[in-house]
């Protein structure tokens, strides 16, 4: 990559799960201040972004307002993109989205969801004939409504390369340290981690 920071785009909506962005959010910014410890003249690791669909605040599920950096139709290159979950219905009925997220994962080097993210990644056709995750109590329906998925229960996160998926919630960290090993080394991830005083659960495949 030729990029010496990479960004990381985080899509939002009224309704989205707090936890599923935020905790994310809080990983890879936590990673990019600990690199910068150590190479202070060095440029940032990560630049974390949110997303929204007009550039207007937004509300998530538990009624966090949240500041969103760009549209959909401006912002800079995502090199990674996560997709969190929530009430997830209004943006499963916009066709607008669905066609973003497959353009944006067309670019970018890794595409994530948390939660039930994962139907908006699958909605984008990015996890046709793929391995995915997602919430315990929605396994089950994303697989009948995308029978072409290969669903993987009892995991944090599903690596198909390209496209990670994670379960529920809280598991949108795991996956999140788990991408910071991929992108920069495994001691940053372990580090971060110690840092937020988090307990990494590797569960995954």
């Amino acid at each position: 990559m030729d990029e010496p920071t990479i960004t990381i785009g985080i899509l939002v909506w009224d309704g989205v799960e707090l936890l599923d962005f935020a905790g994310p959010y809080e990983v890879f910014t936590a990673a990019s201040e600990l690199a910068g410890r150590d190479h202070p003249d060095a440029l940032p690791l990560f630049h974390v972004v949110t997303l929204g669909k007009t550039g207007h605040n937004i509300l998530t599920h538990a009624g966090l307002g949240v500041e969103v950096d760009h549209p959909l139709g401006s912002h800079p290159r995502i090199h990674v993109l996560i997709v969190p979950g929530g009430n997830v219905d209004e943006m499963l009925a916009d066709s607008d989205v669905a066609l973003w997220v497959a353009r944006v994962a067309g670019r970018s080097i890794i595409t994530a969801s948390v939660c039930t993210g994962a139907f908006l990644l699958a909605q984008a056709g990015l996890l046709d004939g793929k391995r995915a995750t997602t919430h315990w109590e929605d396994v089950g329906d994303l697989g009948s409504r995308w029978p072409t998925v290969s669903m993987v229960k009892d995991v944090r996160w599903v690596d198909e390369d390209s496209v990670v998926t994670a379960a529920g919630i809280s598991a949108g960290i795991d996956m999140a340290l788990h991408l910071v090993e991929r992108l920069a080394d495994r001691e940053l991830a372990l580090r971060t981690a110690r840092h937020m005083e988090y307990d990494w659960t590797e569960r995954r495949v």
